[in-house]
């Protein structure tokens, strides 16, 4: 009797586990992190060449970019201001030697020739790049606005899709004139886009102004209530981005500002984004 209530115990638990796991793989699956979950990690970080803000001018400090960069693990990082074989930055190529330590793809696009080098802006990826490509971004005549560029390329994710991501620093004048036209021209690029598109800088401007206003009738960025990005010290203006084409592309999961204030004078941008289905 004694043996027959023990088997009868023990059918009564297995006939439990047997019917919670078919309640997991038929019924409710256990919640899924949405942030990792099929989702891209994109940063958008203004080195400003490697040189601390509280440092000397001729201060350089890589291993400060690189270290930031891998605490926060992205996908992609869009970099501005970056030097590539300029005599400030002791004739090192930043673009190649931040991806190297990283184990990153890496594509560099100059926006101006400087010290001997070239100056401007640069996308890292985990995944394979191609179709890489430099548009160059309208200045009006007689502003002596500095050159500016938006650098991308396709990129191939592990789910076997593409996309294309892209890094740009928009005019720094206080007169809008220059960052509009800039702006109009990143609508057209999109408007022209095969691929799902995202977009990630320093567009030196704050949400309120024309120019973000003009970007927001095309893409969608990944904050609308966004925390300050500039200053690092004490951040008070919103001037860095991460934005995308189409609206329906993409879902923004996550979006928030790294508050790390030592490497450069602003803080780096992150978004998780999840590409939705055709």
């Amino acid at each position: 009797m004694k043996n027959t209530f023990i088997f009868w115990l023990i059918g009564l638990a297995l006939s439990a586990l047997s019917c919670n796991e078919a309640n997991t793989s038929e019924g409710e699956q256990p919640e899924k992190d949405p942030v990792t979950e099929e989702s891209i990690q994109v940063m958008a970080f203004n080195i400003h060449h490697a040189n601390p803000p509280s440092k000397p001018n001729d201060f350089i400090d890589l291993d400060a970019v690189v270290q930031v960069i891998r605490e926060q693990a992205p996908d992609l990082v869009a970099l501005q201001e970056v030097d590539v074989l300029t005599k400030r930055s002791g004739n090192v190529n930043q673009a190649k030697e931040i991806a190297g330590q990283l184990g990153m793809h890496y594509f560099f696009g100059k926006a101006i020739d400087y010290q001997g080098g070239e100056y401007g802006v640069a996308i890292l990826s985990k995944y394979p790049l191609s179709d890489s490509r430099v548009d160059r971004l309208p200045t009006k005549e007689g502003t002596n606005g500095e050159p500016r560029i938006l650098a991308s390329a396709k990129v191939l994710l592990p789910n076997g899709k593409s996309i294309r991501f892209g890094s740009t620093h928009l005019d720094a004048q206080s007169n809008a004139t220059n960052r509009i036209l800039q702006v109009k021209e990143l609508n057209r690029i999109a408007s022209e886009e095969t691929l799902p598109l995202v977009i990630a800088g320093d567009l030196n401007a704050t949400p309120e102004k024309e120019e973000i206003q003009l970007l927001d009738a095309t893409y969608t960025r990944t904050c609308q209530d966004c925390p300050a990005t500039y200053p690092a010290s004490g951040g008070t203006k919103v001037i860095d981005y991460i934005a995308f084409d189409p609206a329906g592309q993409f879902e923004t999961l996550e979006h928030k500002v790294v508050e790390e204030r030592y490497a450069s004078d602003h803080l780096p941008v992150m978004a998780s984004l999840r590409l939705l289905a055709d």
